[in-house]
């Protein structure tokens, strides 16, 4: 098994059924500004540099975003938060990410989500949180460079920890809280939590730029300890 053997896979599955029908709903019935547009509509892998050290786990893909596109985080504006802070970070060679043809190329990271088809209401249920977590973790276990991992969002954050929870017996516990900027140190590795950059977080305040591109300084700093 491979990252391209897992990326088959995933794009194949169809295993939640409710998931299933709406984004294969979404990507028939179309938003209006992307009528033009042919939706991907299918389960979304990860991308980025196989040999990363740095992975990043989020929630799920945007209704209109990747499930339109079929790249993570790609064509919405929480993408565009976060490719805007990767290259300002050095790790995408874009801060623009429109399409799986744009010419983004990421450098030392992987992208991720605990879940791969787009939920309604960007609200996975935890049985779908369950039944996709072994994507998820197929997939960390192939980046075997990886030393560093940025949560974003609770819901990446637990994910991810249930994945460690399965592999290690010296976790922290309880586990942490989760919050914006707090830092895990777990031997050779260490893990670090934001705010998802969602639109409820960024039109509220509540993440800003400064912030979310602080992690991403976290990171690279952590990558040179390392």
């Amino acid at each position: 098994m491979n990252l391209e053997d897992l990326r088959h896979q995933i794009v194949a599955c169809r295993s939640c059924p409710r998931l299933v029908e709406w984004r294969e709903h979404v990507a028939a019935e179309k938003r209006a500004a992307f009528a033009a547009d042919e939706y991907w509509g299918r389960p979304v892998p990860g991308f980025g540099d196989p040999t990363a050290r740095l992975v990043i786990v989020g929630l799920a893909p945007a209704a209109h975003g990747a499930n339109r596109t079929g790249r993570m985080f790609t064509g919405d504006r929480s993408g565009d938060w976060l490719f805007r802070a990767l290259h300002r970070a050095g790790f995408a060679s874009q801060a623009e990410s429109t399409s799986r043809h744009d010419g983004l190329e990421l450098d030392d990271v992987w992208v991720t989500a605990a879940v791969r088809c787009a939920p309604p209401g960007n609200k996975p249920t935890t049985l779908e949180r369950d039944t996709c977590s072994a994507w998820l973790a197929q997939e960390l276990d192939l980046l075997s460079n990886a030393r560093v991992y940025v949560a974003l969002g609770q819901f990446g954050f637990v994910a991810f920890w249930r994945y460690l929870s399965a592999r290690r017996s010296d976790l922290p516990k309880p586990r942490p809280r989760f919050g914006h900027g707090v830092v895990i140190e777990l031997d050779d590795e260490v893990l670090l939590t934001s705010y998802h950059p969602s639109q409820q977080n960024t039109f509220t305040g509540k993440l800003t730029e400064d912030m979310f591109e602080g992690i991403f300084v976290s990171a690279r700093e952590a990558l040179g300890a390392r």
